[in-house]
């Protein structure tokens, strides 16, 4: 076992991930459309400005550098894209092992906007400690889901 191991905070690092869900769920989404865009702006001209004075471009490379550009954004894209089901791939098996109760108790907590404990308390029926207690079991479980011996 490596030594780094043994200093990493383990549970931190599962709350991240867990917040880093849907991030990464949007990124595997929309990624193809993204690169169609930057494909379809690399290969479609501007419109002609008409105007009085001289056009043209100082620069004769121009059009290379848009082209240069745009192969960069894809490369970064796809980059995204292959962190993103890396990241899946390890995340999604540990989300699937934990129980419908858990997973509930992480989704109110974790991905809801207001993070409203309350709406734990009414669907368990349970007081606020015992949905604080609920909520920690849930992390340290996903946490051995993920990194094995907390």
């Amino acid at each position: 076992m490596n030594i780094i191991w043994q200093y990493l905070d383990k549970r931190s690092a599962a709350v991240n991930a867990l917040k880093d869900y849907s991030s990464m769920a949007y990124i595997l989404a929309h990624t193809d459309e993204e690169i169609t865009q930057v494909h379809e702006d690399t290969t479609t001209l501007g419109s002609p400005a008409f105007t009085d004075m001289p056009g043209g471009s100082p620069n004769p490379q121009s059009g290379e550098m848009r082209i240069i550009t745009a192969i960069d954004e894809i490369d970064v894209l796809r980059e995204r894209y292959r962190q993103a089901k890396e990241y899946m791939e390890w995340f999604q098996p540990a989300w699937d092992s934990l129980s419908e109760d858990e997973r509930y108790v992480l989704e109110q907590f974790y991905w809801q906007e207001d993070q409203n404990i309350y709406t734990i308390c009414e669907h368990f029926g349970i007081e606020r400690s015992s949905a604080y207690n609920k909520k920690n079991r849930a992390v340290q479980h996903l946490t051995l889901l993920l990194y094995g011996k907390a």
